[in-house]
């Protein structure tokens, strides 16, 4: 390859401005692309977003939504017991190995595990937050449990 032959990427030459209104074969001349008369047309013109031509908007169909959102709110991925009765025995589960082993899918939010189903091996769970039932369930069957984070 020389330097005569090389050439941009297809797509990635930046686009020409559009001249508008610089003769007809120009291709944008006379109307520059606006068609013909109407509210479209006019310089300025056009309707806001979300109006709808005089008919009732959908925004202002919709309820309105009440109360406010806390910014600091923070959602956790949530593990059942029943998901970790597949562990070895005095196994250390943590949210690295439960992530290998596909319980959970992302490793982004916090991990609660939740006290559903039954566990009767003794593991060594290690996550953000713990439900009491599933605290109580896990030391019952011999484990323990170590809050992260």
């Amino acid at each position: 390859m020389q330097q005569h032959e090389i050439n941009p990427p297809p797509g990635g030459k930046h686009k020409q401005k559009r001249r508008v209104g610089r003769g007809d074969s120009s291709g944008f001349g006379s109307y520059s692309g606006k068609g013909m008369k109407g509210q479209k047309s006019r310089s300025g013109g056009g309707v806001r977003p979300g109006f709808e031509g005089g008919q009732l908007a959908l925004m202002k169909k919709l309820p309105m939504i009440r109360g406010f959102t806390n910014r600091f709110r923070v959602a956790y991925t949530a593990v059942n017991l029943d998901r970790l009765a597949g562990f070895e025995p005095n196994t250390e589960v943590t949210p690295e190995l439960l992530g290998q082993a596909g319980i959970v899918r992302a490793l982004k939010s916090p991990i609660k595990i939740l006290g559903r189903g039954e566990i009767d091996v003794p593991l060594s769970v290690a996550a953000h937050k713990f439900s009491a039932s599933a605290r109580q369930k896990i030391e019952a069957a011999g484990g323990s449990v170590r809050e992260i984070g």
